[in-house]
């Protein structure tokens, strides 16, 4: 009889008074079972199984054999958190024995935080909750389920600024700091500023637009702090010298505290600048400079000159009709033509022959009262009757679920009896995660989406003082992480008919120029017949056409292509290889790449081929082969029409893309507000926003969601409105 034990995590703690505390988002554990296997140099642990991602609250089964030790690892999703500990699973099994049977302890784990574990010991004929379950569950760790990851959130590059040759990136400051721009304190919660990777300059973000002075980057380059070296030319060095600070005094380039008892830093014998003796070699040559007061006077100079051309433009304009050209057709400044008549002159902004444009939120008022003055950056049209929506239309049913960013709920349109998905992100977070673009771009492809079956629709944006909204269609059969949870892995026709709806989807959006880049089981919906829908835009890159690259780093680590990792620039190819991970798993229950953390899984991915089952159908195969080549360029998807392959050959993509292929699965769904089909770790949560702090929600800078208010032109599909 082989023992083993069966093995729960179900808090994790870390010391609350760190300052790291504030950043621990999510935590989720990693763990590495290890053999002891001798060798020449004596005695080491390998690996031999894949790596468990056990969620909370949940258990896993490992036997007891001697040499065998379990290596747990805590991480979060900023991959900053790296605490772990190890535990000999024989001592684990005597210890448990001795408790009767049963164990609860906590784990301590260096460098810091500690595990609340549970373990069981049982013999594997013995009542462990019924015998086929824990045949089972070790059946299960040999077969590797637990390869196939948990759910994980996406990583993405920091936004960098680039400003005067600076890189500022959004930055949390775990000390009090102050601008180096307009000396004063840089206050709030998370991301406070920016700093600059290259000279740690750090500044409010409100004064990246006062930054006048080049960034030095060392001593090398510290001629190179002369701006605008076409009209003038600053080049004043500071007159160092030590100095001893009888009280607290913080350094006026990076804004920390100078630290020590004697001799903590440098003051200029000129301008009396403070600085640490580190950045020295970093400070600009501005000495004696206001750089507020230089750039608030240049932005003057440049608006004068701004509003004397647009005098000239007038006069020019009231001595003939510039913008008209032949047939009487009005040319628009960005080059566009307009089908009006050169008599016709528009009501007002933004109103063109009984069209109008959805124009940007001004959050002080109600929706139904938003100005018109401004014109979107994406105008949709819409009919002048349209309803605008805010969130007091709508009834918060269940929380379908949450991150940092904010939630999903189930909501109810008032009235109408029909249900939707509203996601709420929290404008302080996108803010200070400095993610507006992203939010930007989700919603502008969302809009898109309307055009295809195979994407989640949306029907409007709206906003609040403290959120923003988007009110999409509520899929209710799940996703594809949630079935696959359930039955290990899909047989071959229910794997064929997904991946080929994915294609459906993802061809479309790369014939807009979009590049998805974030394709996993989770962003694969559901609805209630049992089509997919492809979800969550955020990872989205816009204008990539045929010969366009861009090089941010991001996706989801499992599902990364490597031509991401190794730094290059990349196009649409990263999709495919992402949906050649997605297809791996849904035909094999595992995931192709793997390792104890993330740097082993990124040089899986960059050197590993993935291990194909015997009983993989030959056509499979050779579509994941092509899928993994590692050239972009060489990959099916880019090389190829992926729909001419031997493993679609059955697949009639007409019928498909018309949605007249009968489904190989329907879910469960028993009514339109079904949720049976998401994850219970939130569905039991009392459906409510979050509240945000007054202080800093009155400090966001509520121009920068100016264009996010839209409605949809298929909202005139939703009965009772």
């Amino acid at each position: 009889m082989s023992p083993f034990l069966r093995i729960g995590f179900s808090n994790f703690e870390i010391d609350p008074g760190l300052a790291y505390h504030e950043e621990v988002l999510n935590p989720y554990c990693a763990v590495y079972m290890k053999e002891a296997v001798e060798t020449e140099k004596g005695q080491v642990y390998k690996q031999k199984k894949p790596t468990m991602y056990p969620p909370w609250s949940t258990t896993f089964d490992a036997h007891v054999h001697r040499g065998r030790v379990m290596h747990v690892m805590v991480k979060d999703r900023t991959a900053e958190l790296k605490s772990e500990a190890t535990v000999a699973l024989d001592t684990l099994a005597s210890r448990c024995k001795k408790e009767n049977g049963k164990l609860e302890i906590w784990l301590e784990l260096k460098p810091q935080g500690r595990l609340l574990m549970e373990a069981k010991y049982y013999l594997e004929k013995s009542d462990a909750t019924g015998q086929s379950e824990g045949d089972a569950e070790s059946e299960r760790e040999r077969e590797g389920m637990f390869a196939l990851h948990q759910r994980r959130g996406a990583i993405k590059q920091a936004k960098i600024h680039v400003v005067k040759c600076h890189e500022f990136s959004a930055t949390f400051f775990p000390q009090p700091t102050f601008c180096s721009v307009c000396k004063e304190f840089v206050w709030g919660l998370n991301k406070q500023g920016y700093q600059c990777r290259q000279c740690n300059a750090a500044i409010h973000k409100k004064c990246i637009d006062k930054v006048i002075a080049k960034c030095t980057g060392s001593a090398v380059n510290s001629k190179e702090t002369m701006i605008h070296k076409e009209r003038f030319k600053i080049d004043m060095p500071h007159r160092f010298k030590v100095y001893n600070y009888k009280s607290p005094t913080f350094c006026e380039h990076c804004g920390t505290l100078l630290w020590g008892l004697a001799k903590q830093g440098l003051k200029c014998e000129e301008c009396s600048m403070n600085v640490h003796h580190k950045c020295q070699k970093k400070v600009a040559n501005l000495c004696g400079v206001n750089q507020k007061l230089m750039a608030e006077a240049l932005a003057m100079i440049e608006s004068k000159q701004q509003a004397r051309s647009t005098r000239d433009s007038d006069i020019i304009g009231r001595e003939g009709p510039v913008g008209v050209g032949q047939a009487g057709v009005v040319r628009a400044p960005s080059g566009l033509v307009t089908g009006l008549p050169a008599t016709a002159t528009p009501a007002r902004k933004g109103k063109l022959q009984g069209i109008s444009w959805d124009s940007p939120a001004d959050v002080s008022k109600p929706v139904a009262e938003q100005d018109k003055d401004d014109e979107p950056l994406y105008a949709v049209p819409r009919k002048e009757h349209q309803h605008k929506f805010t969130i007091d239309n709508f009834v918060l049913h269940k929380m379908l679920g949450k991150g940092s960013f904010g939630k999903v709920f189930l909501a109810e349109l008032k009235g109408t009896g029909q249900f939707f998905a509203v996601k709420a992100l929290k404008k302080d977070v996108v803010l200070m995660d400095d993610d507006v673009e992203c939010t930007m771009v989700e919603r502008r492809v969302l809009s898109l989406a309307w055009e295809h079956p195979f994407l989640t629709h949306l029907y409007c944006t709206f906003q609040t003082k403290e959120n923003l909204f988007f009110v999409m269609e509520y899929l209710n059969g799940g996703d594809l992480m949630f079935h696959i949870q359930t039955c290990h892995k899909f047989d071959l026709p229910r794997s064929t008919f997904y991946a080929a709806e994915i294609i459906c989807g993802l061809q479309f959006l790369h014939s807009k120029g979009i590049v998805y880049r974030d394709l996993k089981l989770d962003n694969v919906l559901l609805d209630s017949e049992g089509h997919i829908k492809i979800a969550d835009f955020g990872m989205c890159k816009e204008n990539m056409q045929e010969d366009s690259r861009t090089s941010t780093f991001c996706g989801t680590p499992d599902y990364i292509a490597p031509e991401i990792l190794l730094g290059q620039k990349y196009n649409s190819s990263v999709d495919w290889w992402s949906f050649g991970v997605l297809l791996y798993e849904m035909l094999i229950g595992q995931s192709p790449f793997h390792g104890r953390d993330e740097e082993e899984l990124f040089q899986s991915i960059r050197t590993d081929d993935p291990c194909y089952p015997r009983w993989l159908t030959k056509d499979a195969r050779d579509i994941l082969v092509k899928l993994f080549v590692r050239e972009p360029e060489q990959r099916l998807g880019i090389k190829g029409n992926i729909r001419h392959h031997s493993f679609f050959s059955g697949t009639d993509w007409t019928a498909l893309e018309q949605r007249k292929v009968e489904p190989p699965f329907r879910p469960t769904v028993k009514s339109p507000s079904d949720c049976s089909n998401f994850d219970k770790e939130f569905i039991n949560e009392k459906p409510r926003l979050s509240c945000a702090d007054r202080t800093l929600i009155n400090s966001v800078d509520q121009t920068m969601f100016k264009n996010f208010s839209f409605v949809n032109p298929g909202i005139n599909r939703i009965k009772g409105v």
